[in-house]
């Protein structure tokens, strides 16, 4: 099992109130709300690994270099939000009372025996990409509420799933390749592949990606599902003779070929980052700091989390 941290715990925050507190009334609400979000993970798929990833850059500048406008809308003063530069596992836009909370989330998971990863320079899409992609042995579940991590779904050489919780634990989605395939008409044979193509096409304006203009969903999974690869979809829009592509796609394909020619390393999450482990990935019986993790849950008031949070390591 493979966790989107930073994912979870901004559900964690904004979904538990803000007036769960410490006994020195500092809200606690996203270290509850996360603690037992892990708890209910554990207990319900019984992962014998289990890694927390994090992100360590939250604007990788490989991503920046290719396209400027990635995330650019979420730097310091766009929203509201804290500063741009953060704490390990920390991304940009961080609630006052969001951050300080983080810290004490990694300091639970340390205590528990929990395994934290991050690669740096990278975010925690790519820790999970790379994790999943290198695995051979067991399958893969994937827990996130970013809806690019579809893009990392597959059969072989073990099933890799996606359980995306984009709203909430309770109307958690398990999706696979024929899942994937069906929600957004891709290709079922290469759905995590074709996934990140049509999001390339699409465009997210939530990352800051324009995307190719006139190009919508429906559109860009109809594109993708005729060529068998991102780079047969690219040699098309060049060749008039590919009747695989209609001239008006094409035209608006060749007015945006900038864009199409650097977008592909920005949206693939990568399979290739050093990715360092706080400790090795199996997911404990019982806590690997029982005392650290009592004097945490005294400090912070975490009583009841941190006992769901034992009882489900223990099974």
């Amino acid at each position: 099992m493979l966790l989107d941290a930073a994912s979870m715990y901004f559900r964690a925050y904004y979904g538990v109130p803000e007036s769960i507190t410490a006994p020195d009334g500092t809200p606690v609400n996203a270290v509850r709300g996360f603690t037992d979000m892990i708890s209910r993970l554990v207990a319900e798929h019984r992962p014998a690994r289990l890694v927390a990833c994090l992100d360590l850059d939250w604007r990788p500048a490989f991503r920046v270099e290719a396209l400027p406008s990635y995330k650019a809308h979420r730097i310091e003063g766009a929203s509201g939000a804290g500063p741009a530069t953060a704490p390990a596992g920390v991304p940009e836009e961080v609630p006052d009372t969001l951050a300080p909370q983080v810290p004490i989330i990694l300091e639970v998971l340390a205590a528990a025996g929990i395994a934290t990863g991050g690669a740096e320079g990278c975010e925690a899409d790519d820790v999970i990409g790379t994790l999943a992609h290198r695995e051979g042995t067991d399958p893969v579940l994937g827990v996130s509420g970013d809806r690019d991590l579809m893009q990392i779904v597959r059969e072989e050489p073990v099933p890799v799933r996606l359980l995306y919780v984009g709203r909430g634990l309770a109307k958690a989605e398990l999706l696979g390749p024929a899942e994937v395939a069906e929600k957004y008409g891709v290709p079922r044979d290469r759905a995590g592949e074709a996934y990140a193509e049509m999001a390339m096409l699409r465009g997210d304006p939530s990352d800051g990606l324009p995307g190719v203009p006139g190009v919508g969903a429906k559109t860009a999974a109809t594109l993708v599902g005729r060529f068998g690869s991102w780079a047969e979809l690219l040699a098309a829009v060049q060749d008039p003779s590919d009747t695989r592509m209609v001239a008006s796609a094409r035209q608006k394909l060749a007015k945006a070929s900038d864009y199409l020619s650097v977008v592909e390393p920005v949206v693939r999450v990568r399979q290739d980052a050093t990715v360092d482990l706080s400790r090795p990935d199996i997911l404990p019986s019982a806590p690997a700091d029982p005392g650290a993790l009592d004097a945490l849950a005294e400090r912070w008031g975490l009583g009841g989390s941190v006992e769901r949070l034992v009882k489900a390591l223990a099974g």
